[in-house]
């Protein structure tokens, strides 16, 4: 595929544009705020890279949309893809960054953390025993190059760590992995569970009333996508105490309203989609060493499959 002439669409694009002029590229290359894109840049270029496209952008102009982060919703949602259109995302540190903030909340509660802060105010000495990892069973629901990531991780520290993915088909860095349309065979004894998984048609509401009656005082991370959570059904599941707690990253509206009640819950913890930051410097390299490969015909392992979704 011949690429001369690329948009690069991000609100980061001062610093993306200091790390690919480094590279020298032989390329015409427009950097624009999303604001400020235009049907005539996108009639102008061969190539797309950005975080998404607004929903009435006619991308099907352009060979080549790269997307700057793991995520490809922003692109596939509401629409139906040109097939004739190549879709690539980015990939680089995103499972060892989920796989240390996962790490860290699990630690937390594992540790007590806290409780012995709130004790610490009151001045109370209350001896309290902290729980060992190698005890504890966590589920992660994705086990593509991030969730194995995750798994990993918390695998070295002895947690006894279960798949749940489309296929069922067994990873390396699980104990077992089941289908995802048999997950509740595998989650009635865990005690965290880790969303890694991309929005698609599968998994918007993945994690509603029928999925938290499965399961007792779980821990639950989401660090995939907000609308694979029913928000109503996870504050039910808190009261009735098959939430232990929540931490989450992503929601189904960010920035997440002043006005939400996940805000003030006591047993959820609100980060504002960091779990997996994209920095200019990854991006910028995950995109280069993409288009030397999309120029010079060679597989693409961060192709998107457009019927999957990721």
């Amino acid at each position: 595929m011949d690429i001369q002439k690329i948009m690069i669409v991000s609100p980061m694009i001062n610093e993306l544009k200091e790390y690919i002029e480094q590279y020298n590229l032989d390329k015409e290359i427009r950097y624009l705020t999303e604001d400020k894109l235009t049907e005539e840049d996108l009639e102008w270029a061969d190539a797309f890279c950005g975080f998404q496209i607004k929903k009435n952008t006619d991308y099907s102009k352009v060979k080549w949309v790269h997307s700057l982060g793991a995520g490809v919703d922003g692109f596939l949602s509401g629409r139906n893809w040109d097939e004739n259109v190549l879709l690539t995302r980015t990939v680089c540190s995103f499972g060892q960054r989920i796989g240390e903030y996962c790490l860290s909340y699990i630690l937390r509660d594992a540790q007590s953390h806290q409780r012995f802060a709130a004790q610490q105010g009151e001045k109370a000495w209350n001896a309290i025993t902290p729980k060992l990892l190698s005890e504890k069973k966590a589920v992660i629901y994705g086990t593509g190059e991030i969730g194995q990531k995750v798994a990993g991780i918390l695998s070295v520290f002895g947690v006894k760590v279960y798949g749940i993915s489309l296929s069922g088909k067994l990873k390396s860095a699980f104990n077992q992995v089941a289908a995802i349309d048999s997950h509740f065979s595998i989650i009635k004894e865990a005690d965290y569970v880790v969303n890694t998984l991309p929005l698609t048609d599968k998994t918007a509401d993945l994690f509603d009333k029928a999925f938290f009656e499965q399961v007792t005082e779980i821990g639950f991370i989401n660090t995939g996508r907000g609308k694979s959570v029913d928000e109503a059904a996870l504050i039910e599941a808190i009261e009735k105490e098959q939430v232990r707690f929540a931490v989450l990253d992503v929601f189904r509206e960010e920035p997440l309203p002043a006005s939400h009640p996940f805000w003030e819950h006591p047993a959820i913890t609100i980060t504002p989609h960091i779990s997996a930051v994209t920095t200019a410097r990854e991006a910028v390299e995950c995109f280069i060493g993409t288009l030397n490969k999309v120029e010079a015909g060679q597989v693409l392992e961060n192709k998107v499959d457009i019927q999957k979704g990721y």
